[in-house]
């Protein structure tokens, strides 16, 4: 089901003044906003997306590197809910997850593990390679929560305090570069399951993301999980 066809011209030009609203407020540029890549340093490994492809698609196991394709698929591009789809993800977002993990301020036993035998380097060129990756596209399946899940995508829940989705992640889901992760396409279940676990304190790696969680129902973060799914 694609979403652009169901979107209103008011809707769209909504949204489209709270994300250029919210951009210039955090002083994000167009060009800062095009450009993933991180300046370089002097004395720093220059990151190797070849490298990357390595480890996730084959491991290390003389350092006991788990291949990142078992569970997220080729590509980056996931084949059920119970594992993200990872391709096109700002290399930045996916750094910043490796490390959380490997530092346990993101709590997840499986990924921990993981993670624990990366140096920063190896997830650095992960992500590099990741974000080169054609971005996967999903599709909305409830047709019943479309709108719902339209309106506090685009809209938030003025009554309830919920910012629009759209001013942080795009009106397309495709995020902001080394700040907000690219939602679109990505499996329901699994948004889903991570707004719970800002909601429940499971996942604490966000104070922003725990505050807008908080305020939302499961009807609500299911609606709006499907709705996002179908973004691209």
């Amino acid at each position: 089901m694609r979403q652009t066809s169901q979107i209103s011209k008011s809707t769209s030009l909504r949204a489209g003044f709270i994300a250029l609203s919210i951009f210039a407020l955090i002083g994000v540029s167009g060009v800062a906003i095009a450009n993933d890549a991180a300046p370089a340093v002097p004395g720093k490994p220059k990151v190797d997306p070849a490298a990357g492809e390595a480890l996730y698609s084959n491991g290390d196991a003389s350092r006991g590197v788990t291949a990142c394709l078992t569970c997220h698929g080729p590509k980056g591009q996931s084949a059920t809910a119970t594992w993200p789809k990872l391709s096109a993800q700002h290399a930045a977002y996916t750094t910043k997850q490796l490390k959380n993990f490997k530092d346990g301020s993101r709590a997840n036993p499986v990924m921990m593990g993981m993670a624990a035998t990366l140096t920063e380097q190896d997830m650095q060129n992960i992500s590099a390679f990741l974000v080169k990756q054609p971005v996967s596209q999903g599709v909305a399946q409830n047709k019943n929560t479309i709108e719902l899940g339209q309106s506090i995508y685009r809209g938030g829940i003025a009554a309830k305090g919920v910012p629009a989705c759209a001013a942080c992640h795009s009106p397309n889901g495709a995020g902001i570069p080394a700040q907000y992760p690219r939602l679109g396409g990505q499996w329901a279940d699994y948004t889903n399951a991570q707004l719970l676990a800002f909601r429940d304190g499971v996942r604490k790696n966000s104070s922003q993301m725990t505050t807008i969680a908080s305020k939302l129902s499961d009807q609500e973060m299911k609606a709006v999980s499907d709705y996002i799914a179908g973004l691209h």
